[in-house]
């Protein structure tokens, strides 16, 4: 049975999956939740996979869901241990040599975001609001709690830093996407996966905090398909 190693996007926060770790080991899988450096300003793009490898260890061939900025990252690692599979979570998905600022135009995100939220009758304003664009669909508790905690840092060293590999790595590679993504649109994400991966998305309930709002449903998810879906 694989290993799941679960890296983070912005702020590097381990806790974004404390409710997914459980939820896995109950399933009977090994499960460790990354803290990145994010923000740490001396820490950019190789610092992240220093901590990622580090997490890694000796699990043989783990597979590792990468969530938001965490597209960036979480690849870096498998240039330098062997990964059995990325799973891409409402992440970015970076081309060679592409910064993390340049991507947002880069992909026209911001435009495909302002069409989705017209559709459901979001304005940009409405979705400044933390609440409206990425808590919508978490728990109430478990909103408060993140509220309690406070938004976690994110330094923008690695951002300006360009995406070091020539290319994707040779690893199968599934995306994630939620059905009520106001972020990342699924049309938007099917769009950069085709173009960028040559892959299909996979819908799954939920929006950019999928793992937060529905850890069981994800967990089933991520069990029910842990064969490789793409060799490169």
């Amino acid at each position: 049975m694989p290993s799941y190693v679960l890296v983070p996007g912005a702020g590097g926060d381990e806790w974004y999956w404390h409710r997914l770790v459980p939820a896995l080991r109950e399933r009977g899988r090994d499960a460790v939740a990354v803290a990145l450096p994010a923000a740490d300003d001396s820490a950019g793009w190789h610092e992240y996979a220093d901590v990622i490898v580090d997490a890694i260890g000796d699990r043989p061939e783990p597979v590792l869901v990468a969530q938001s900025l965490a597209g960036f990252s979480a690849p870096l690692a498998c240039a330098r241990t062997r990964v059995q599979q990325i799973v891409l979570l409402n992440a970015m998905i970076p081309e060679p040599g592409e910064t993390g600022e340049a991507w947002w135009a880069n992909t026209g995100q911001r435009e495909a975001q302002l069409e989705y939220l017209a559709t459901i009758g979001v304005t940009p304003e409405e979705a400044a609001d933390g609440r409206v664009l990425y808590f919508h669909d978490v728990p109430l508790d478990v909103v408060a709690e993140a509220e309690r905690r406070g938004e976690p840092g994110q330094a923008w060293t690695p951002m300006t830093q360009p995406w070091p590999l020539a290319a994707w790595p040779a690893t199968p590679t599934r995306v994630l996407v939620g059905r009520d993504d106001r972020l990342f649109p699924e049309a938007f994400q099917r769009r950069a996966a085709r173009n960028r991966l040559g892959v299909e998305i996979e819908t799954i309930p939920g929006g950019h905090l999928v793992a937060l709002a529905d850890p069981e449903g994800l967990a089933d998810r991520l069990i029910g398909s842990e064969a490789p879906s793409r060799a490169a």
